[in-house]
């Protein structure tokens, strides 16, 4: 299989079902925002994650490849997975076995820490970039509607597994500090 078709040389691509739309097209833009998200827990997993995440994090890019393939696929069709409510579910219970384990939030963080967080925290708003285009989709296009609640669900997912990432490395969160409070750390 060649790597170069020459298909979208003037700007467009095809959805499944053989349709081509521009490049810039709101469904591309949706489901190509989705693989960068994708693309950036790839990254924070190859920083290195403990085992428990790691495997978390592999199916939760693979769910990424259906959800891509779900927007790529305006429509019906038969042979194309859907992302569903267990997928949603998945994240959930991972949300609440991973905030079990770490200290509550008292307050704003910034994103950062160990490298594999930071990176966590850099394909969490990929991820909320990712859901906003789909949103915007579907004010136009009909778009399935449990992609929006697992982009939602994941953003969630990938904040607490950057804590879980900082936290397993040692490295404590970094915590935001408002103007008045730094100027009130300065003496001021």
């Amino acid at each position: 299989m060649k790597i170069y078709t020459r298909t979208g040389d003037e700007g467009e691509t095809g959805l499944w079902g053989g349709v081509r739309v521009p490049k810039d097209a709101p469904r591309v833009q949706a489901y190509g925002t989705v693989d960068e998200c994708n693309a950036a827990i790839g990254v924070a997993r190859a920083m290195g994650v403990d085992a428990e995440l790691d495997t978390l994090l592999a199916q939760v890019q693979n769910d990424l490849f259906v959800v891509g393939a779900d927007l790529a696929t305006p429509g019906e069709a038969t042979n194309i997975p859907r992302i569903g409510a267990d997928a949603i579910q998945v994240l959930e219970r991972a949300i609440d076995d991973l905030e079990a384990q770490l200290a509550p939030l008292r307050q704003f963080i910034l994103p950062g820490g160990a490298p594999s967080a930071a990176y966590l925290h850099l394909a969490r708003t990929v991820c909320r970039r990712a859901e906003r285009r789909v949103v915007a989709l579907s004010r136009s296009e009909p778009v399935n509607p449990q992609v929006i609640v697992y982009l939602n669900r994941l953003s969630d997912l990938l904040f607490v597994a950057a804590r879980h990432a900082n936290a397993s490395a040692g490295v404590p969160d970094v915590p935001w500090e408002s103007p008045r409070m730094r100027k009130e750390s300065q003496g001021g």
